[in-house]
């Protein structure tokens, strides 16, 4: 019988269901939602990409911006070295005796006319020099404001018109002084900078600096080419650098996290699985023992026909009984057949039942069905009465020693309220959230199936809800039953109006 039970078990197809032991119509259906399940995968996967590639393209802007900022930066830092340049060949005085002679006259010590008279053209030429020459306020905001801070923080060589010899770094990692080393660290040093220079001659093209000086020897005006080599900063480096270690980081918590609850997942499963097998050996149990029991008894040879007639009808019941544990089975991962029925008699009908389980030296604990005569619901007789047996099985339980469990049924605003109120030990709060919960058992061998399963037939099945109504722990709990109510039938064998 249990090679019976569990070749219909092989019949589930849909694995991430609970006891899901469907017709071909749900396997079409498991099918279809594995499909689709595979698509809102593939669609995360899809959208987490787009974010990627919108984070990377969206850094590679800010990046391009603030390269473009860095080469206005030196550029201006090169045009500011051109203009000191110029205003130091310009500082030196080219008309000294001139203004010597201004001075003469302004010490009184010379007539103006003596002077005009002399060389007036050179003396207009060192007032026209006077008025070209740049304000000094100028020239100190270039020295003390732009090339003094280095507030640029990006990598620079200045070098000569031939763009192999450094004569002027900022930002990078060599001394700025190389007189002060010693000959091997100042080579070191040279060969330091030369490996910057190749870098920044492959990074951007240079920026020229061209002014004129006049040559004190040959007194006259010659021209002067420097080049400025740089690089990007080492924030923009590092904003290059960011997005991919962001990705990282968050890829490998996704890969973490993955993981981690697939093999909660698994071992959820598992558990699943095994709490089935715990379930099903559970619920043939008791016929298969009283068939055992029976069929000993029929192989006595002293036994009356009255005896053989009650063991044969003994044994009927407990194949039916068999077959109603086949049909819960069956029904629980399908949409079972609702029907109007009587709610009273199925209370009463699983009330006895498990009145006679409980223990000979237990008969201190008493249950007690309180209910009209007439309660009607929607409800699939078989499915229901596995959820009473299990709340009444969880009842006796949490009773040790005398107890009382009552059932009380009533109807209130077209709703059918069904209590299953036990004296038992009560329930923890720190537990009363986790008590539906798959794999949570306050039981020492518990599985944590029944309260889960119990609520998945009430609420998926029969449009209802089961919920902890009360617990106080050392006094007992009550858990309510809530179902539309529904008119009764006609007939009541098909249930149709």
């Amino acid at each position: 019988m249990v090679a019976f039970v569990f070749a219909g078990l092989c019949r589930a197809h849909a694995l991430r269901i609970p006891l899901a032991l469907t017709p071909c119509t749900d396997y079409r259906d498991a099918v279809h939602a594995y499909r689709w399940s595979v698509r809102l995968k593939l669609g995360l996967i899809v959208f987490a990409m787009v974010i990627a590639l919108a984070s990377l393209w969206y850094t590679h802007e800010l990046v391009d911006r603030l390269r473009d900022r860095e080469q206005s930066m030196i550029q201006l830092w090169a045009d500011a070295q051109a203009q000191v340049a110029r205003a130091q060949d310009r500082a030196t005085n080219p008309h000294r005796t001139e203004w010597d002679a201004f001075e003469r006259i302004l010490e009184g010590g010379v007539q103006v006319d003596t002077v005009t008279e002399t060389n007036p053209a050179r003396l207009r030429q060192a007032l026209s020099w006077a008025r070209s020459m740049p304000p000094t306020g100028e020239l100190d905001f270039i020295l003390n404001e732009i090339l003094e801070p280095n507030p640029f923080a990006i990598p620079a060589i200045i070098t000569d018109s031939t763009q192999t010899e450094p004569l002027f770094w900022r930002n990078v990692s060599v001394a700025d002084d190389l007189s002060a080393l010693s000959p091997s660290d100042s080579a070191q040093a040279r060969n330091q900078l030369g490996d910057h220079l190749d870098e920044m001659k492959q990074a951007f093209a240079p920026i020229p600096i061209r002014f004129r000086y006049t040559n004190p020897d040959t007194n006259s005006t010659e021209e002067l080419t420097q080049y400025v080599f740089y690089n990007e900063s080492g924030l923009v480096r590092e904003l290059r650098i960011f997005p991919y270690v962001q990705l990282g980081f968050v890829g490998l918590f996704i890969l973490v996290g993955y993981l981690g609850f697939s093999y909660v997942r698994r071992s959820e499963q598992s558990n699943l699985w095994v709490g089935m097998a715990r379930e099903a050996a559970h619920q043939l149990g008791t016929p298969i023992s009283s068939l055992m029991g029976w069929t000993q008894l029929l192989k006595s040879d002293s036994l009356s026909e009255a005896n053989r007639d009650e063991a044969i009808s003994e044994i009927e019941n407990d194949i039916e009984r068999l077959q109603r544990v086949a049909n819960r089975f069956s029904d629980i991962g399908s949409m079972p057949k609702l029907k109007p029925m009587n709610v009273s008699t199925v209370i009463h009908t699983t009330a006895g039942y498990i009145r006679r389980r409980i223990p000979k030296h237990s008969q201190s604990i008493t249950l007690s069905v309180e209910a009209p005569d007439a309660l009607y619901a929607r409800i699939n007789e078989e499915l229901f009465a596995w959820v009473l047996e299990n709340l009444l099985k969880n009842a006796l339980d949490a009773i040790d020693g005398d107890g009382a469990i009552k059932v009380v049924a009533t109807v209130t605003d077209s709703v059918v309220q069904i209590d299953v109120e036990d004296t038992g030990s009560g329930i923890e709060r720190r537990a009363r959230t986790n008590i539906f919960r798959p794999g949570f058992s306050t039981k020492e061998r518990g599985w944590g199936l029944g309260l889960s399963l119990a609520q998945r037939v009430i609420e998926n099945y029969h449009g209802g809800t089961l919920q902890l109504a009360s617990s106080t722990v050392g006094e007992g709990s009550t858990f309510r039953i809530q179902l539309p109510t529904a008119a009764a039938p006609s007939d009541p064998a098909t249930g149709e109006a």
